[in-house]
């Protein structure tokens, strides 16, 4: 049911203009998640730099608002409307985006929210709005509409059960699903598949390796070259951009070792990889958001001392002319299983593949005959703006 504008009337929103006010958008979660134990409350000073357009290359091509909403001067949700150039350069679909979606179980202040989303967007021209992209489509993407019980993983979303009623009663509707996989990095691969993996390694040309750190920087414009050529085709994408490629290596390089990634090299050509990272979530739950006085320390033994008990893989692929052969699929087992063998060498128990879109049968396929299930799932939604 469409919220009455009646609903609404009361709530006041509020354009992040100041760091102050940013800050003020960042804490809006803490109030909604209050008795959610799932919920993982981030970082701060990483989501201020972030959303700072002097060290995030995101905001060269892309234009953003942000707007917290408040009742009765009680702060009672927050969203973002972005415009992004470089999507529109691609894709010539005259579409925006939203992100940063969050808000108490009232209709009203969705309505309200998502209103100013649109008509900001409308504004500039568009014609269609999706979401939640939290900045982009490389960011943390869809809305979590199964799976709420456990926390999320490093770069994905939480949301609580009735935020997808109250977006979908604002006029949105499904534009695609994106599944998130748990995989039990203790269990060995079924034999089909360890048969499989164990013919690619004896082939000749091709070798499957760990990240060399000695060549950090030219590594990571391998992984960002094939992933760009990987996932081109794909719902919505947009490639990387050499700032962005810098800017990714920058922030992985302080929690990424060398058995983190595998390359799989054909006759001396990078084709196909695989790139884990220690959920940070874990490492951060009881820290409240918070580095001072010892949260640092805190953080530096449980990532390079102890470890996590879980890993994220947020990026995986083959170049696109070995995708529809066998080749491609052994490929793909093979990187994925490099990335396994360290993780379970290190005790690492669980990682979650994320994320897949749910028409991606080839991913899906390839993931579960590993042996790894589907637990959450993302929705992306969309609008036409009339």
């Amino acid at each position: 049911m469409t919220p009455r504008p009646a609903e609404s009337a009361a709530v006041v929103l509020e354009r992040v203009e100041s760091r102050a006010d940013l800050k003020r958008f960042l804490a809006v979660p803490a109030g909604i998640y209050a008795d959610d134990r799932a919920w993982v409350q981030p970082l701060r000073f990483e989501r201020l730099e972030h959303l700072d357009p002097r060290k995030n290359p995101y905001f060269a091509t892309a234009e953003v608002a942000y707007w917290t909403a408040r009742r009765n001067g009680r702060c009672v949700g927050r969203i973002s409307a972005q415009m992004n150039r470089a999507h529109l350069d691609r894709h010539r679909d005259a579409t925006g985006h939203f992100g940063f979606l969050e808000a108490i179980d009232d209709p009203g202040v969705f309505l309200a929210l998502t209103a100013a989303a649109e008509a900001w967007l409308k504004g500039r021209g568009l014609e269609r709005v999706v979401g939640p992209f939290s900045l982009s489509v490389n960011d943390e993407s869809g809305l979590l509409v199964d799976g709420f019980d456990t926390p999320p993983y490093l770069m994905m979303g939480h949301a609580r059960p009735y935020y997808a009623r109250h977006v979908e009663a604002c006029g949105y509707r499904k534009a695609a699903d994106l599944i998130a996989y748990l995989y039990d990095l203790a269990s060995e691969p079924p034999a089909a598949v360890t048969t499989t993996i164990d013919k690619l390694r004896r082939e000749p040309g091709v070798r499957i390796r760990p990240l060399d750190m000695s060549r950090y920087r030219e590594e990571i414009d391998t992984i960002a070259e094939i992933f760009n050529d990987a996932w081109a085709a794909n719902w919505s994408f947009v490639p990387l951009s050499p700032p962005e490629i810098a800017f990714l290596a920058k922030n992985l390089r302080p929690i990424v070792t060398p058995g983190h990634a595998a390359i799989a090299e054909l006759e001396g050509e990078p084709v196909a990889m695989a790139v884990t990272l220690p959920n940070v979530n874990e490492a951060i739950a009881d820290l409240g958001g918070r580095l001072l006085p010892f949260g640092w320390a805190k953080l530096l033994w449980r990532l390079k001392v102890r470890g996590t008990e879980t890993a994220r893989l947020p990026l995986m692929g083959v170049r696109r002319r070995f995708q529809n052969g066998p080749l491609g699929a052994a490929l793909a087992l093979g990187v994925i299983d490099g990335v396994r063998r360290f993780h379970a060498s290190h005790g690492t128990k669980w990682a979650e593949l994320s994320w897949v879109l749910e028409d991606n049968t080839r991913a899906r396929r390839i993931i579960e005959m590993l042996g790894a299930a589907p637990y959450k799932t993302y929705r992306m939604y969309e609008k036409a703006l009339t």
